[in-house]
């Protein structure tokens, strides 16, 4: 049966393949974007453009747009990635500050303004990063980032939990080094590579492993 998959950052990178991995599943997909790319529009998915996600009232049009519309997964994989090291500037400051709001607020404010789209079995996916893992930081600097997918952790997990109980679960996903224009095109695993994986696990995702932390080779990491 057709599913409706809901997915911010979808104009390129990890966020445009796993449009296409639920195309091809044969899932209806809603892509919510700032500016829609004509890559994106010719897959067929539903768009909703204009959307800067860390404003309240630009959130509060993608809920007007979808209505009373059942989401079946949300993906929150829109995302910044910053670099900064000591001595911190106020550039870096305010670096830090604009990868909480896009990293940690945004999908927190989508996923809170979206409850009441959600049903039974419905899934959440955050799309954070093993730099947000403390007990696996074991080379500094990137202060902003690695704040921000942390806070987002600990964000997911409390929506795990609070979730869980109106039969929603929710994955904590780290996509891997993808070479993408965020990683400046380096890395290890393409984002068509990394968004297979990453759509596996979300398949895999259930009520009992609800609040999980994964890569997307399926490798369980520590928070």
């Amino acid at each position: 049966m057709s599913r409706t998959v809901v997915i911010t950052g979808a104009t390129g990178g990890i966020g445009l393949e796993l449009c296409k991995r639920y195309l091809d599943h044969g899932d209806h997909v809603i892509a919510i974007v700032r500016k829609a790319t004509d890559e994106l529009t010719e897959l067929g998915t539903t768009v909703i453009e204009g959307i800067d996600l860390i404003d309240a009232s630009s959130v509060d049009q993608v809920k007007e747009k979808l209505n009373s519309k059942t989401i079946d997964i949300l993906i929150n994989n829109a995302g910044l990635f910053e670099n900064e090291s000591l001595p911190l500037s106020e550039d870096d400051f305010e670096s830090i500050r604009k990868q909480f709001e896009i990293n940690t607020l945004a999908p927190l404010r989508l996923t809170n303004a979206l409850i009441e789209n959600f049903t039974t079995d419905s899934k959440v996916a955050m799309m954070s990063s093993r730099m947000g893992s403390i007990a696996d930081n074991s080379s500094s600097n990137y202060y902003g980032y690695r704040m921000s997918k942390c806070a987002l952790n600990m964000a997911s997990k409390n929506l795990s939990i609070e979730l869980k109980g109106k039969g929603v679960s929710l994955a904590i996903l780290h996509p891997g080094f993808v070479i993408t224009k965020m990683t400046n095109f380096q890395g290890d695993i393409t984002p068509e590579v990394a968004s297979w994986g990453l759509f596996k696990v979300i398949q895999n995702l259930t009520l009992e492993n609800t609040g999980g932390f994964w890569h997307s080779n399926g490798e369980t990491l520590p928070f």
